[in-house]
């Protein structure tokens, strides 16, 4: 099971930008679909930004236009640019990974981003 670590999360203001990264501890990066979810306190994990192995993109209305999801498969990674924060953007963001042979899929332990002035 690939394992994944977040980076990147952090305190800004309103209009801020963030970048998160994801890195992915496996050899086989490109075999995998990954995704961006977040979870605020007291709501359920909704997606926010997905990418497939043939870097298709797509993203939750929320954050379009303003979040640009993106990957190296030289570096197994998988980033998250974020523009335009706002305070609804609050939440922990979890890295997702999904196998697309098996559909076996990972998460990340999250990292935390607040959007406040």
């Amino acid at each position: 099971q690939v394992q994944l670590v977040e980076s990147g999360g952090g305190l800004v203001q309103p209009g801020g930008s963030l970048k998160l990264s994801c890195a992915a501890s496996t050899t086989i990066f490109s075999m995998y679909d990954m995704a961006w979810y977040r979870q605020a306190s007291g709501n359920q994990r909704d997606m926010v930004a997905t990418i497939t192995r043939g870097g298709r993109t797509n993203y939750a209305d929320a954050v379009k236009g303003r979040f640009t999801i993106s990957r190296d498969n030289t570096k197994s990674t998988v980033s998250l640019q974020m523009n335009g924060l706002e305070p609804e953007d609050t939440a922990v963001y979890y890295c997702h990974a999904r196998y697309v042979f098996s559909s076996a899929a990972s998460w990340g332990q999250g990292t935390q981003v607040t959007v406040s002035s």
